[in-house]
């Protein structure tokens, strides 16, 4: 008897271990930014698209709390787009990639759905 009642207050031990391990100092930053990532979470119309807002919401207040989230270092955007170009098998379309990451035209943004990047490249007819 007296361990189910221990069972059943267990889990309110737990939250209030984590409440108060969330507030504690230092954590101050990302608490705030937690709840600047939640309002902005609010204005998605699509209750799909919020879920998800606020599960990458509560991800990155997880991997900022165990010291897993990068800082925001205009390198690491390069670095992060360059990666994404090793996905290319062709080395012509790797190279491409590459060039649009580095240079060419850019228009947009994320917050208006996406950046896209353009490069121009001339290719000589082929003779028939």
């Amino acid at each position: 008897m007296r361990l189910s009642s221990l069972a059943r207050c267990l889990p309110a031990v737990l939250l209030a271990t984590a409440g108060a391990a969330y507030a504690a100092p230092g954590d101050g930053m990302r608490a705030n930014s937690y709840q600047q990532d939640r309002a902005a979470c609010a204005q998605v119309s699509s209750a799909e698209s919020k879920a998800a807002c606020i599960h990458e919401a509560g991800a990155a207040q997880q991997a900022a709390r165990q010291g897993q989230l990068a800082s925001a270092e205009p390198g690491n955007y390069e670095n992060n787009a360059l990666q994404r170009c090793a996905s290319f098998t062709d080395a012509a379309d790797k190279s491409a990639c590459v060039d649009r990451v580095r240079g060419g035209n850019t228009q947009g943004s994320v917050s208006g759905g996406g950046v896209l990047r353009e490069t121009i490249t001339t290719v000589p007819a082929s003779p028939r």
